[in-house]
């Protein structure tokens, strides 16, 4: 029985994909869900599994190809995993002078690593870091190389207990999905570690390390004999680097000279680093701008008097966090404010394709999220249909994600809004840019105490900027206003979130 294998329905906003590594061979015998081949989007890389065991027929798309969705790449004919060692035994048995050789060789043969397959949208994708190095033992699921798209960050595991072999692609390298990267060697290790351990003796300073590591280096000053390796064969990790770094007596060492060291003697204490930009930071570059030239973007102010919600969080906070097992921060409120006015003003929750406006009728709030990588927007999904600690939930698991590296392209994906809070960094003002294709976002700010005239008396009280960025093509000056002035009434009366008036 033959089972095709086929690429992964594309998301809608995706056109095509990459073949970016096969992980097999025609001929290999394979398992149900092992990984056979990584494709490769604008987005994300998308792993293809086997659906059961079986051997590879056919491969009808290499790597580097561009594929579409559901297209068939390759044949899987299940069941016939022993007919195919048979036919190994049998070959093997033709020349026996030959058989330990071919045994050794059958239990070392190179498994292709693949750059996972990536979303339809994402075009390519940018190797981030290898966390081994060539000659290194690696264990089953111990992450070899982490790739980078425009969103997400993408972790390749070993398949197998082996030994790494060659690294085809470097750090800071262009890959696409499904291409080919680097090259494992299956099996136990020992075969490994007897004839490699000669080779190894002779290996120079500059190749006990990886090229992160080399750089790392340089960037700290240091030289391969200023670090002692503890990988295999004596090979220098980044963590042997922070060690050295770290010592009290890595200070001189580092006065040796490196280009970095003599630049930086040039130049006396005024001193300069060049690094490159990373694949998110650059995709965040290219979307702002996109959004600032394709839109007629428009931002309305107000602020907010924040005394009616401080003080209910002050009466339930706690109660609140005994009950539901997470604290009541001001973000729900937000959410909760910003999805009553969306119903109450359904052009806001709106988008423009081509010619068309997309009305939608459900409430998917983006969060923006700073991360070490850059600032992303994870989507909270049916807001409207959670509550209080839901959304508090729902949000702290977002920022975890971000914060660990590991938000999934399903995370990053829709939002028909965004809601970002520059206040937690002390921002009293700002102008936001759209998230394109949303056609608004919400700014909150830092909440600080102001003489506020109220009933003719001067009090005060904390208050807060707010800060509405729409595209006027689809959102009138009146729409704006009347939006922002009911998420200040809603904030400044919870009451109002109760009675839903």
């Amino acid at each position: 029985m033959t089972t095709e294998i086929k690429v992964p329905v594309l998301p809608e906003s995706v056109a095509d994909a990459t073949v970016a590594t096969w992980h097999v061979q025609v001929g290999d015998s394979v398992t149900r869900d092992q990984i056979l081949v990584d494709i490769e989007t604008d987005k994300v890389v998308l792993e293809v599994p086997a659906t059961s065991d079986g051997v590879i027929t056919e491969i009808t798309q290499q790597e580097g190809a561009t594929v579409l969705g559901d297209q068939v790449i390759a044949i899987l004919s299940a069941g016939e995993a022993s007919e195919g060692k048979a036919t190994a035994d049998a070959k093997t048995e033709d020349s026996k002078a030959d058989e330990k050789p071919a045994e050794s060789a059958s239990k070392s043969a190179p498994a292709d690593i693949l750059v996972p397959v990536l979303p339809e949208s994402v075009a390519d994708a940018t190797i981030a870091t290898w966390h081994v190095a060539e000659g290194d033992s690696v264990s089953r699921d111990q992450v070899l190389v982490e790739i980078e798209t425009d969103k997400v960050v993408l972790e390749v595991p070993a398949t197998a207990d082996g030994v790494m072999g060659k690294i085809i692609h470097a750090e800071g390298d262009t890959v696409l999905g499904q291409q080919k990267i680097g090259e494992m060697s299956a099996g136990s290790s020992s075969a490994a570690e007897g004839p490699a351990a000669a080779p190894e003796e002779a290996i120079s300073a500059d190749e006990l390390a990886s090229p992160s590591v080399r750089r790392l280096m340089t960037e700290k000053g240091l030289s391969a004999s200023d670090v002692k390796g503890s990988g295999k064969g004596g090979r220098i990790t980044k963590e042997d680097v922070q060690a050295a770094v770290n010592k009290p007596a890595a200070a001189p060492k580092a006065a040796e000279p490196t280009p970095t060291a003599q630049a930086s003697s040039a130049l006396g204490e005024r001193t300069q680093k060049r690094v490159p930009m990373t694949r998110l930071r650059k995709t965040i570059a290219t979307r702002l701008l996109e959004a600032k030239n394709s839109t007629a973007m428009l931002t309305t102010f107000n602020e907010v008097n924040m005394k009616p919600i401080m003080d209910l969080r002050a009466q339930y906070k706690d109660l609140f966090e005994k009950t539901h097992d997470t604290r009541l921060g001001f973000m729900s409120f937000y959410v909760k404010a910003v999805t009553e006015a969306l119903k109450r003003f359904p052009g806001v929750n709106a988008s423009i394709d081509g010619d068309d406006i997309v009305y939608h009728n459900f409430f998917d709030i983006s969060i923006a999220v700073s991360t070490p990588r850059g600032l992303v927007t994870p989507v909270l999904r049916d807001a409207d249909q959670l509550g209080m600690a839901g959304i508090e939930n729902g949000i702290r698991d977002l920022a975890i994600k971000g914060r660990d590296g590991k938000l999934a392209m399903a995370d990053m994906q829709g939002g028909n809004f965004t809601i970002t809070n520059g206040g937690v960094f002390g921002s009293l003002l700002s102008t936001p840019i759209l998230n394109l294709p949303q056609a608004a976002i919400l700014g909150m700010h830092k909440i600080q105490d102001r003489p506020m005239a109220v009933d003719g008396k001067v009090e005060i009280l904390p208050m807060m900027y707010l800060a509405l960025s729409y595209d006027h093509r689809l959102i009138d000056g009146k729409e704006s206003v009347g939006f922002l002035v009911t998420i200040k009434e809603l904030l400044e009366d919870p009451t109002r979130l109760l009675l839903d008036v």
